[in-house]
């Protein structure tokens, strides 16, 4: 009798265990934070993806306007977290979107400023000359460039260095 008792005991206590794991690790995915739709620059054969480097998510339906000039000056920062990629001046740079970008319609910024108009396709492609001529804003051999999510309200930034490859 008394090696039934602590069998049904072990069990018990297997179980009660069991339940604890799966409550902790519904917890701690609960604590995580959804991952940001990806942007991509591609150049040649090369290419960056990035997550957005500010983001509305949740409750929040889009970032005032003092957020994304925060936002756009942290990522012109020389310390930024920024992806950069070297771009020959006489490549095409394609911009590539996840669908949930695209949905809400996208504008590729230089500098802050726009460049384009917005488009709801997941992907644009502009010359490299561009990001260095100074009669579109770029100043130097580096530009940074921003995808912006939204026509009007702006939900989401991504930011990528350009850097002059010659």
């Amino acid at each position: 009798m008394t090696s039934l008792r602590s069998a049904s005991t072990a069990r018990r206590r297997r179980a009660v265990a069991a339940v604890g794991a799966v409550g902790a690790g519904l917890l701690v995915l609960s604590a995580c934070d959804k991952p940001t739709p990806i942007s991509t620059v591609t150049v040649g054969t090369s290419s960056v993806s990035s997550e957005a480097s500010c983001y509305a998510d949740g409750d929040a339906k889009e970032l005032k306007t003092a957020e994304v000039a925060e936002c756009l000056k942290k990522d012109t920062a020389k310390d930024a977290d920024v992806k950069s990629i070297k771009v020959d001046p006489d490549e095409n740079v394609r911009f590539g979107v996840d669908p949930k970008i695209a949905d809400k319609g996208w504008t590729i910024l230089l500098n802050g400023n726009p460049l384009t108009d917005s488009s709801s396709k997941t992907y644009r492609t502009i010359p490299g000359s561009v990001f260095f001529n100074e009669q579109y804003g770029a100043q130097g051999d580096s530009t940074l460039v921003s995808i912006k999510e939204g026509e009007n309200d702006v939900t989401g930034v991504w930011s990528f260095r350009l850097k002059k490859d010659s």
